[in-house]
């Protein structure tokens, strides 16, 4: 859907994949997923016992303000020192009326982005698994105040809902680490490239050049598991960015075409 500035409304489609996934202190993490599970379990014990509607309230308004801290604190102005966002926008070198899937979008800090380098000639595919993040990112949309194109998809552990041959661009930044069943997931992904669409993952290095990202290192992706991974999804490396300290950036096609 076509956004313009004066318009203050607009849908949310639900479908898509991909998991909210960007690096934070380990206090932030930790507390953030902490708080979720003791509030959802404390809430759903709660309210079986005494079906009180006030606790599932005060439940929800915490939840909501836990996500909401997480997401700020992605958009913190320090992360522009590593993460190198006008480079990277440089290196992708998107065009008005391209067609961009942020899958993990988060708080929507290169979803913005993408709505400038294509216009709202072209269209960008907001994705994540919290109805929250995505109610964040259109919010920051809005207050842009300029037009855009996007839909903000409900993302599923297993399914990116992504129309077929809809989009130029795939993107997934400090994600792929996240996603599970990875070369499945990606040959299934496949059908929404529009030819000669690409796919790039950023995602912080598997040893001491990642620096602190908040939790075990070993969580994270080698690079050359990456370039393995995708090969066997049926992709080609076809460039290598070598410019953000922390992380590799990779770009893939399908391979043959």
């Amino acid at each position: 859907m076509t956004h313009r500035p004066e318009k203050t409304t607009g849908p949310v489609v639900s479908g898509g994949r991909a998991r909210p996934a960007f690096p934070a202190p380990a206090a932030l993490t930790l507390r953030l997923l902490l708080t979720l599970i003791i509030w959802s379990v404390a809430g759903a014990s709660a309210l079986a016992q005494h079906g009180q509607g006030a606790q599932a309230q005060a439940h929800q308004l915490r939840r909501s303000a836990d996500i909401k801290e997480y997401l700020e604190h992605l958009d913190r102005p320090d992360r522009d020192q590593y993460q190198k966002p006008a480079q990277v926008m440089e290196a992708l070198a998107l065009k008005p009326g391209m067609a961009v899937a942020d899958l993990g979008s988060g708080s929507g800090y290169f979803t913005r982005r993408f709505v400038e380098a294509v216009t709202d000639s072209g269209k960008v595919y907001a994705i994540d698994v919290e109805p929250e993040m995505l109610d964040y990112v259109k919010e920051s949309l809005d207050h842009m105040h300029v037009p855009y194109t996007a839909e903000f998809l409900l993302a599923r552990p297993d399914n990116s809902k992504l129309p077929v041959a809809s989009v130029d661009l795939i993107f997934i930044c400090n994600v792929f680490h996240h996603l599970e069943d990875r070369v499945k997931y990606f040959v299934n992904i496949r059908s929404a490239l529009k030819p000669g669409g690409r796919i790039a993952i950023i995602d912080f290095y598997h040893d001491e050049r990642s620096g602190d990202v908040g939790f075990p290192r070993e969580h994270l992706v080698a690079r050359e598991t990456v370039v393995e991974e995708m090969t066997k999804a049926g992709y080609t490396l076809r460039r290598e960015h070598t410019f953000l300290p922390r992380q590799y950036f990779l770009e893939f096609q399908p391979t043959g075409s």
